[in-house]
């Protein structure tokens, strides 16, 4: 998968460590660095997705907050963002994420407030590898 110039410039350390530090250039943290940082969870969590997601919401809500830019942070997409990852799905995520969340969600689970504060089961189809039933 080539996520672009944040790939190639720096490990997932470096990243994580950038964003949990809010020092990363916000340029950089577009779809791809999204992406980038989800898989950098995943990889220091050692593939456990219940450890990367709630790494990856809190470093991203941070940030966000940092860049007085929370509201645009969003819990329920972030974290089945990286239980899909988990799955294997990464070039889909990295091509259309939309979609993929599409298949699990309605947009209207997803508008609501309470998915954007904390996460919340899926509508129309489970998460893979994620226990509970749907919302």
């Amino acid at each position: 998968m080539a996520c672009g110039f944040i790939m190639q410039a720096m490990d997932d350390l470096t990243l994580l460590a950038q964003v949990e530090a809010c020092a990363l250039d916000p340029s950089l943290f577009n779809h791809a660095g999204h992406v980038r940082l989800a898989l950098a969870c995943l990889h220091t969590a050692s593939g456990d997705a219940d450890l990367a997601a709630a790494r990856c919401c809190a470093a991203i809500a941070r940030y966000a907050t940092h860049l007085d830019a929370a509201d645009k942070f969003h819990w329920t997409v972030t974290e089945a963002l990286v239980r899909l990852l988990a799955a294997g799905l990464h070039e889909e995520i990295a091509r259309d994420a939309r979609a993929c969340l599409a298949r699990h969600y309605s947009a209207a689970a997803l508008a609501a407030p309470q998915a954007r504060a904390h996460f919340v089961a899926p509508d129309l189809l489970p998460l893979p590898g994620c226990a509970g039933a749907l919302g």
